[in-house]
């Protein structure tokens, strides 16, 4: 599933291509997605003017005139595909089509439709039910050492998969929990309530950073992430533990021969990858 720095991604590219303009032609090509469309939600959108383009999380938020909001989630395999000058032919996965004013195309395209999208009015979006428990973003001022600290106090689940709780880091999935927790030094099966002031200091430092590298690479292509552009996110060839099991890790002195290197667990039916001498 596309994390933060995917959709981040995504958002920035959607924004020359629907921010400031109107959506002459919209089409729907199918009643449901994961979950049915919203009513009218091709006639709602036609001929509404976008504002600009934020994100909450793994959530975009596409603001429209008249207070209203387009919220959209990826799913699994969703990507939006813009296309400047004449489009190539519609694929069967091609669920929503947007026309601007400004001539481009823009598709919704997934294959797996895990995606969805909803319409919900400005003022209440903060009430949103997929929104209104997540937690702070991680490259926001409100993701701070002690928001972190608060939040695994007393925590007996192991550390990544409280990381991994959209109420704890808002955007945050199984990819980026692994490099954070190992630029930090940190274990991923210990308990998260018994990581010090010092050791979430680190991780604080090392989710901002990974994050940040991350969208500069335009994210991880593993699978179907696509910058709205077509091309690939480029993260996936600096990763340090992740899909890695077996090899050395950077920058540590481990044997080898004596430690195994990098080491592959499940935890909840995920992959987790990570360094056993380095990460305490």
């Amino acid at each position: 599933m596309p994390e933060l720095p995917e959709v981040e991604t995504v958002r920035r590219g959607l924004l020359p291509a629907l921010a400031g303009h109107r959506l002459a032609d919209v089409v729907q090509r199918r009643p449901d997605l994961r979950f049915p469309l919203p009513e009218d939600f091709a006639r709602r959108l036609t001929g509404r003017r976008v504002e600009g383009i934020g994100r909450r999380g793994k959530y975009l938020l596409i603001r429209l005139d008249a207070d209203e909001v387009w919220l959209a989630h990826l799913g699994m395999s969703g990507r939006f595909c813009v296309h400047p000058g004449d489009p190539p032919p519609l694929s069967a996965h091609d669920h929503v089509v947007v026309r601007t004013d400004a001539g481009a195309t823009v598709r919704f395209h997934d294959p797996r439709r895990f995606g969805f999208m909803d319409l919900v009015a400005a003022a209440d979006i903060d009430r949103h039910p997929c929104l209104v428990a997540l937690g702070p973003d991680p490259l926001g001022p409100a993701f701070t050492v002690s928001w972190l600290a608060e939040r695994l106090a007393g925590r007996l689940a192991p550390l990544k998969a409280a990381l991994l709780d959209q109420r704890v880091v808002a955007g945050m999935g199984n990819i980026y929990a692994s490099e954070s927790l190992f630029r930090a030094r940190l274990s991923p099966i210990r308990a998260a309530g018994t990581v010090s002031r010092a050791g979430i200091t680190r991780l604080v430092g090392a989710i901002r950073a990974v994050f940040e590298a991350a969208i500069a690479a335009g994210g991880s292509s593993l699978r179907d992430h696509r910058h709205p552009s077509g091309e690939l996110g480029l993260f996936q060839h600096g990763f340090a533990v992740y899909g890695r099991p077996g090899e050395p890790c950077p920058g540590c002195r481990c044997q080898l021969a004596r430690t195994g290197g990098i080491r592959r667990i499940v935890q909840s039916g995920r992959s987790t990858f990570y360094c056993g001498h380095r990460q305490r």
